[in-house]
């Protein structure tokens, strides 16, 4: 088991599902961690959970899509421990934006806020002191849905295709300067934001894709830190690519099939 033994770390989206079980595992594998999120309530439990086996672990209240909030929250971290050697961010919020619900720009911009331009403030906030001392770990969790988009999904799979090029690009970047940049992408899990999807009688998606937040927590502390880029937590997602460019007619009929189904 990889530990982070005297490593600080920061998980955003903190207070729960996927974000809470990443915070809680890294307290347990010896990080110093401070969970980032927007539910004080919430933050409660998972500081006393990180505690019990770290003790310095702790939260903040952030809203991450106020740039000057998370900056500060960032800035507050560096300044208790003199350093961030681990950063993921992996908060993010969803909700449909099909185009027949009078959806606007500022439906895409809440969700770009939060899920986009909130992995670039973290990412530009700590990567140029990880390049100056040679080290460091960011991870910016993405999305499936960013390789192959639901239809009335826009704004969300279009914010997390974001995240997979802006990671992509700035990881080949700091490559040859000790900085692992890496993009994640943990499958489809039973959070909450993972069963909003879901409607009354809808089947789950198929097992191949589907992986609990424990699999998905233990397989990114493993693998973050490694050679590749990407972190895939399911390998089915990743024919996607191959599929809707050897076989896009069946790709397409595949997807508004799926559209159809819950509409």
């Amino acid at each position: 088991m990889k530990r982070y033994d005297g490593s600080i770390a920061v998980v955003t989206g903190a207070s729960g599902g996927i974000g809470r079980r990443v915070a809680i595992d890294l307290a347990g594998r010896g990080a110093t961690v401070v969970g980032l999120a927007r539910r004080r309530a919430e933050l409660e439990d998972v500081e006393a959970a990180m505690r019990a086996s770290s003790s310095g672990s702790r939260t903040i209240t952030c809203d991450v899509a106020d740039e000057e909030a998370f900056r500060g929250a960032l800035a507050d971290v560096r300044t208790e421990h003199g350093a961030i050697d681990v950063l993921i961010n992996n908060a993010a919020i969803e909700h449909p934006t099909p185009i027949s619900d009078g959806v606007t720009t500022e439906d895409y911009r809440r969700l770009f806020g939060t899920n986009f331009f909130a992995v670039v403030t973290g990412t530009l906030a700590v990567l140029p002191e990880m390049v100056g001392r040679g080290s460091g770990i960011v991870v910016n969790v993405s999305s499936d849905s960013a390789r192959a988009p639901e239809a009335g999904h826009a704004a969300y799979s279009a914010s997390k295709a974001a995240v997979s090029a802006f990671t992509d690009s700035v990881a080949h970047e700091v490559a040859d300067r000790g900085v692992h940049v890496h993009v994640f992408y943990p499958g489809w899990v039973p959070t909450a934001m993972g069963m909003s999807g879901i409607g009354e009688g809808d089947p789950l998606p198929p097992k191949p894709v589907r992986r609990t937040e424990e699999q998905v927590s233990q397989l990114l502390l493993e693998r973050m830190g490694g050679p590749r880029v990407d972190i895939n937590a399911a390998w089915l997602p990743t024919l996607a690519p191959i599929g809707r460019t050897l076989l896009p007619g069946a790709y397409q009929r595949e997807m508004r099939r799926r559209y159809a189904r819950t509409h």
